[in-house]
């Protein structure tokens, strides 16, 4: 559909997110406590917070839980019953105050997990979630998104965008039908919007690399030394993974007490050793340079490949969070210089 326009008062907008909630629509956006800001599950407007540049998670835990149980299993004498998780039992629910590369990231986690066998658990959680992204007004040397095809006010992926404007009133661009269903069910919070050039109000975000033909060119780097060069500070932990708005590395496990038990899906991570140990003891990678290269190829080599995209939304969490200081951006610079 076409993008619609929209007016709304910071105001108006505290009254629509509690109106949504009074209607059962459970509400997660970014919260801070002890000084971190994440995406949490809210009861008021009030305990949203606007200090962020990102929160240290995406929302990618409202659709793809950390851990989520699939089935359940009780056993008996003369009978084996599975239970499967009910997907009716989802809520409708709202992710607000996402930024424009984390909602670019959960159209990319739809991709991957309605491609082939739909994964019915995240198509239902995908199809009752709205996405009420808010563009970006500053950034950090962390942040790459341009560079990536992406900008600070880059609609592709959001339901709804916010962009804050003069008089503490924000912009209401209008993409998908689950963004016009909140305009048109709620249409007294909302006015008609003026003639606004959003670009102005949105940070700039320096391109920091070209990656036109950078998916074809490291094709043949599969057997360079960069790989090793680069990864000499990686230490495995994972936490560039989990913090990733498109990472979705997961393993199933079961547990039974002989009686009954369950089979849960838990986040894991191609740069754990253990992720491709075999039962027989070989791991094809067995080395950290291995790893890391997995984590790069399938981003911008195996996904390009698949989904005509790019793994990344320059979004800098993992750069962030590497307690190390892996930077991912300085990396891709230097393999677009080198390879």
């Amino acid at each position: 559909m076409d993008i619609t326009r929209h007016l709304i008062s910071k105001e108006k907008l505290s009254s629509l997110i509690g109106k949504c909630m009074e209607d059962g629509k459970k509400v997660y956006a970014p919260v801070k406590k002890n000084n971190l800001v994440n995406f949490a599950f809210i009861s008021s407007f009030q305990e949203i917070t606007n200090d962020y540049i990102n929160t240290v998670q995406s929302a990618k835990p409202v659709l793809f839980p950390k851990a989520e149980k699939l089935m359940e299993i009780k056993m008996s004498k003369d009978n084996i019953e599975l239970k499967s998780r009910d997907k009716n039992l989802i809520s409708e629910t709202i992710v607000y105050g996402s930024r424009p590369c984390d909602a670019t990231g959960i159209n990319i986690l739809n991709k991957m997990f309605t491609a082939g066998i739909t994964d019915q658990l995240f198509a239902e959680r995908f199809a009752k979630t709205t996405l009420i992204s808010v563009s970006c007004k500053k950034c950090d040397s962390k942040c790459f998104c341009t560079s990536m095809g992406i900008n600070p006010g880059n609609t592709d992926g959001s339901d709804i965008l916010l962009t804050e404007v003069e008089n503490g009133n924000y912009l209401v661009e209008i993409m998908t039908d689950k963004g016009q269903k909140i305009i048109s069910s709620y249409q007294s919070y909302f006015d008609k919007a003026p003639d606004i050039n959003k670009d102005k109000y949105l940070v700039d975000v320096p391109v920091a690399f070209e990656l036109k033909g950078f998916d074809e060119k490291i094709k043949d780097a599969f057997d360079s030394p960069i790989w090793l060069e680069q990864s000499m500070r990686c230490i495995g932990c994972g936490s560039c993974a989990y913090a990733c708005p498109t990472c979705a590395c997961f393993d199933i496990q079961d547990s039974f007490n002989g009686q009954e038990g369950q089979r849960k899906r838990n986040w894991d991570s191609c740069g754990f050793s253990m992720f491709t140990l075999h039962s027989s003891g070989h791991n094809p990678r067995e080395v950290q340079s291995k790893r890391w290269r997995q984590r790069i190829l399938h981003k911008f080599q195996y996904m390009p490949e698949q989904f005509q995209l790019f793994g990344c939304t320059g979004c800098g969490r993992c750069s962030r969070s590497c307690p190390t200081d892996m930077n991912i951006k300085e990396h891709l610079i230097n393999l677009i210089k080198n390879i």
